[in-house]
């Protein structure tokens, strides 16, 4: 029970993580293109390049939280097995 409860909480906090990631990535990528633009006079293409930007490193982020998360699933599953086997 209380291994099931700690797995929760471990995909809750993946979870929560991914989605502040993207959140944060993509309203950084705006402000930058938002204050290039009032500072250069090129409204809105700062504002546009600069979101993309942001929204394709929001998902980089997303990428490689899963595949450290993948990674750590199959070691604890190598460590499963090993304790499987040597009983």
């Amino acid at each position: 029970m209380a291994e099931n409860k700690r797995q929760l909480m471990k995909s809750l906090s993946f979870l929560s993580s991914v989605g502040i990631a993207m959140v944060a990535s993509s309203f950084i990528g705006l402000f930058i293109g938002y204050y290039l633009d009032k500072w250069l006079g090129t409204s809105p293409w700062m504002t546009l390049i600069w979101l993309g930007f942001g929204i394709a490193s929001g998902f980089r982020n997303i990428f490689i939280l899963a595949r450290r998360a993948l990674r750590e699933e199959g070691q604890n599953e190598e460590q499963d097995q090993r304790k499987d086997g040597s009983d």
